[in-house]
């Protein structure tokens, strides 16, 4: 297993800052669905129906708000949006316990909307702070350091509920928020690379990267988190009926490693995979973990698919943050979030409605099909050969230049040809 592509990466001057901060701001972000869930239905006792209005207007505020704040990152920088949302989800949090529910709909919604940006802001720090050929290391750690947000975040606001209440919890979850939003603040990490800020002040047309292909890779994306969020749903209805529901937090935990270690070999690879091809497979390699009845059985069984979850989701990123100009990075990392809630949010109720009419083995074979579906829809939208960075105004000779540095008499091959993305393998 090669270490070396791990030691370059944080080698690089403020890559381990960014991570870990990016680590850290994720952890409270990770919490808020299952505050707002356990404090609606048993701390104000209103039942699990109402807390699901609550955090689907929550994730429909986010939903909205991702490419939104990515769009205002790329056109007035990170500062004004990360102050912005901090104080928008300080106010909310230092509030939020003491609203009747009414008001907490509609203050959910617009604390989505108002969001801290960190996923996306992350990836996007990432993709200015990286060279092309680190890149996807970079994802796969990034990746690796979400598993961990997502084992600590939701664990971390059951023992807050249950051993301090909703109202403390809330506001940690506020003061933790506020602080990892004045940290993005003071690190201020770039979002460009300096060959890039030349061109900042260029306008890139949205339909010139928001084609075919790139709609193609944010159903990719959502397929990914379908298939994930539906996996989870049918492990814990497995264990529920078998009566082992005080394993369900190991038996995930074990399943995070997985990805954690898939992600872990993804990234030393000498080369990358087509997410078309990552996420086809671990579709089909959920679909036999319906095979088994047994929950001890049925962990083993996730091990092929979860190894592939991190690998997926980073290929995801790394595709993107190559066909979009880094004037819009920010917007389509805001969709590429946008894409990854609607996936783990429509497969609940999907997924739900299929283990109450035939149980959990028949959602771990939706989960499969689903994810092995929107590969084959993708598939005819996606590009033949490795797409180009979209070049500005900014990065592209002018006719002048250009032909003061090429003499018209020389012959083709002697003239500089574009260094194209690289390849993926097939």
């Amino acid at each position: 297993m090669a270490l070396a592509p791990y030691r370059r990466l944080l080698k690089i001057p403020g890559v381990p800052a960014l991570l870990l901060m990016g680590l850290l701001a994720r952890i409270p972000s990770t919490a808020m669905g299952m505050t707002l869930t356990l404090h609606v239905a048993v701390a104000l006792d209103l039942g699990y129906g109402k807390a699901g209005l609550v955090t689907m207007a929550n994730t429909i505020g986010m939903a909205i708000g991702s490419p939104l704040s990515g769009r205002f990152v790329d056109r007035h920088g990170l500062r004004p949006v990360v102050l912005v949302t901090t104080v928008a989800q300080a106010v909310f949090w230092a509030c939020a316990w003491a609203l009747p529910f009414p008001a907490l709909i509609g203050t959910a919604a617009v604390a989505g909307l108002l969001a801290l940006p960190v996923f996306s802001v992350t990836r996007q720090c990432l993709v200015a702070m990286v060279p092309v050929s680190q890149r996807r290391s970079a994802f796969a750690l990034d990746s690796m350091l979400v598993e961990l947000a997502y084992m600590a975040g939701p664990a971390l606001a059951v023992a807050g509920l249950t051993m301090l209440g909703s109202g403390v919890t809330m506001t940690i979850i506020g003061v933790a928020t506020a602080a990892a939003g004045l940290g993005i603040f003071v690190l201020n990490p770039p979002i460009r690379s300096p060959e890039e800020r030349e061109a900042q002040s260029i306008k890139v047309p949205r339909r010139q990267w928001l084609t075919p292909g790139f709609v193609a890779l944010l159903g990719t994306a959502a397929a990914a988190t379908f298939v994930l969020s539906a996996t989870e749903l049918a492990l814990i209805a497995t264990m529920n009926n078998a009566g082992q529901t005080q394993w369900v937090g190991f038996a995930v935990a074990i399943w995070c490693v997985y990805s954690l270690i898939g992600g872990f070999v993804y990234g030393g690879l000498s080369r990358g995979f087509s997410p078309l091809m990552l996420i086809a497979c671990m579709g089909l390699l959920t679909i036999p973990v319906s095979l088994v009845s047994s929950w001890q059985w049925l962990v083993v069984m996730l091990l092929p698919a979860g190894l592939l979850c991190a690998p997926a989701l980073s290929a995801t990123v790394d595709v993107l943050s190559r066909w979009v100009p880094s004037v819009a990075r920010g917007e389509a990392m805001g969709f590429h979030g946008t894409a990854l809630l609607i996936g783990g949010a429509s497969s609940a109720p999907i997924a739900g409605a299929v283990i109450d009419a035939s149980g959990p083995t028949w959602a771990f074979v939706l989960a499969g099909l689903v994810g092995v579906a929107m590969v084959l829809t993708a598939a005819p939208f996606w590009p033949r050969r490795p797409v180009e960075p979209i070049p500005t105004p900014a990065q592209t000779p002018s006719p002048q230049t250009q032909s003061a540095q090429t003499p018209s008499a020389s012959p083709p091959s002697a003239r500089t040809e574009p260094t194209p993305a690289p390849a993926e393998a097939p």
